[in-house]
């Protein structure tokens, strides 16, 4: 059976490309942040001019991804998760993070007016949990805090541990 497999999902400055990236060179995973395999591949469908961003085409992220997702041993980092089969993870993690802090985050980083005041609105009304929790089965996905170092050094020994459990349970 392959290696599990984690979706980190979240609002943009959540933390999830921190968590990612760490988590991968822990568990000896392979990394993927979606925005860059876009970026790399342009995997584009145009262009958003009201958040000043290109529109990602999910259909050819889905199809560019395929073949490492049916070996696993993936983290795949992106903000929204509801075009990924289901059947590519075996547990999602989103992450969460206070408005205060998460408003100086995207601040710094750039963000203003309503691409700013969205993502925080984003946040507030839990809109990416409940795309998780519509997109896969409940069980699996999980919210994680992520406003601290601590927090990140406590999600990274949850993971940890049940990636090793995962292993012991399925090889």
């Amino acid at each position: 059976l392959p290696l599990a497999v984690l979706c980190s999902a979240g609002t943009p400055g959540v933390g999830k490309t921190t968590l990612g990236k760490e988590l991968a060179s822990r568990a000896g995973l392979s990394y993927v942040n979606v925005g860059d395999l876009a970026k790399e591949g342009e995997l584009y469908e145009g262009f958003d001019e009201e958040y000043n961003c290109p529109i990602l085409d999910e259909d050819r992220v889905v199809d560019e991804l395929e073949a490492r997702m049916s070996e696993g041993g993936v983290i795949v980092d992106y903000h929204g998760c509801d075009f990924f089969p289901e059947r590519w993870f075996h547990i999602v993690f989103v992450l969460r993070t206070d408005n205060s802090c998460l408003y100086d985050r995207l601040h710094s980083r750039g963000y203003t007016g309503k691409k700013l005041q969205d993502n925080i609105q984003c946040e507030i009304f839990q809109t990416l949990y409940e795309e998780a929790v519509l997109s896969y089965k409940k069980e699996i996905v999980h919210q994680l805090p992520s406003n601290t170092p601590e927090d990140l050094e406590r999600n990274l020994d949850q993971i940890m541990q049940w990636i090793e459990q995962w292993m012991k349970d399925n090889n």
